[in-house]
Formats: C-alpha cells, structure tokens, sequence
C-alpha cells in the first residue's frame, strides 16, 4: 500500500512541476501521463541517477553536495526523453533550466507529502 501512496506523491509531484515551471508540459490533461511519467522516473532514479553520482563524486564533493541538483535534473530530462520515446506519454520538458527547476519542485514536493506516510516495518 505504501508503494501505491508513494507513487501517488510523485504523480502528484509532477504535476505540480508541470504547473509552476513553464518550459514542462503534457498534451494530454489525464493522469495517465503523470502516472507513467512517475513510473519512469522511478526506474530511471534506481538505474541511471546511480551511475551519475558514482562518475560525478569528484563534482558532488567539490561543489558540496549542489552537484546533486544537476543530476536530479538531468535525470528529469532523461526520463521526460525515455517515457516519450517509449511510451509517447506526451510529457515534454523544453531545456535544461525547465527540467533543473521541475526536479527541485519534484523534490520538495515529494519531500512535504513524504512526511505524512509512514514507513510500514
């Protein structure tokens, strides 16, 4: 049940990076895009997001951590560009700065409604 709520804050989440960022958006109005969309996301954060932060470290380091903010958008960016190609979802992310300010949404998004569900033990 949790995964079902947890992919439910990431649909969620992306919906509100399609509203508050202007360079995101979908063709389709249905949940169906922000569904699949969460979905891609998820599998490229455990597949692709790892070897990033692992050919990046010296970056991470260097910048603080802050390096990860590029990473979490290029992952955005890459997953926009997979579920498109894949599944022709119709969600559409026009440049780099669009898919970096939608992944910082993403997160805090994520990370206040993620508060709110309780780890099952």
């Amino acid at each position: 049940m949790t995964l079902l709520i947890r992919w439910a804050i990431s649909s969620f989440s992306l919906f509100a990076a399609v509203w508050m960022v202007p360079g995101i958006r979908v063709s389709e109005a249905g949940w169906a895009v922000y569904a699949v969309m969460a979905v891609v996301l998820g599998l490229v954060n455990a597949f692709i997001r790892p070897l990033l932060k692992v050919l990046t470290c010296p970056l991470i380091v260097l910048t603080l951590g802050l390096f990860t903010l590029i990473i979490n958008g290029l992952t955005l960016w890459v997953a926009a560009a997979l579920a498109n190609s894949f599944f022709g979802v119709g969600f559409y992310i026009d440049n780099f700065r669009a898919a970096f300010w939608g992944a910082l949404i993403v997160s805090i998004v994520s990370i206040i409604l993620n508060l709110f569900v309780a780890d099952e033990d």
